[in-house]
């Protein structure tokens, strides 16, 4: 079974935007695994991290969602907070605006969770 963490808050300071858990990882030499995918049973997009015998999930629960849509408009990758330490999520905006882009109008992801996605991102869609 796969560990997952769930990150709780975030904050943003101009185009810096970090996501906060305040758990500290019990696994060794944690990276960022570049790669988004979706938890539609739980309302979260789940950003896959690295570790020496597979990948580990961070959750981002639609309560940071705000958050999710302001870094698509940032200018940098958002960092995790992860107790004492940071990671850079690489490749984070890509992965969401190609998700967000995806999940617009196609009900394979559930009719609900389309329709909270497009009402999250709703600034960032109509930009297309």
């Amino acid at each position: 079974m796969r560990k997952t963490y769930i990150v709780d808050s975030g904050v943003q300071n101009g185009s810096d935007i970090r996501f906060l858990l305040q758990e500290n990882p019990q696994e060794n030499e944690v990276k960022a695994g570049g790669q988004l995918i979706t938890d539609s049973d739980n309302y979260a997009f789940v950003y896959l991290m690295d570790v020496v015998d597979g990948y580990i999930y961070v959750q981002f629960p639609k309560t940071v969602w705000p958050l999710l849509a302001a870094s698509l408009d940032a200018d940098k990758e958002p960092v995790l907070t992860w107790g004492q330490t940071e990671f850079s999520l690489d490749n984070f905006r890509e992965e969401l605006s190609m998700l967000i882009f995806n999940i617009e109008g196609n009900h394979n992801y559930g009719e609900e969770f389309s329709s909270a996605v497009e009402e999250a991102f709703k600034e960032q869609l109509s930009l297309s």
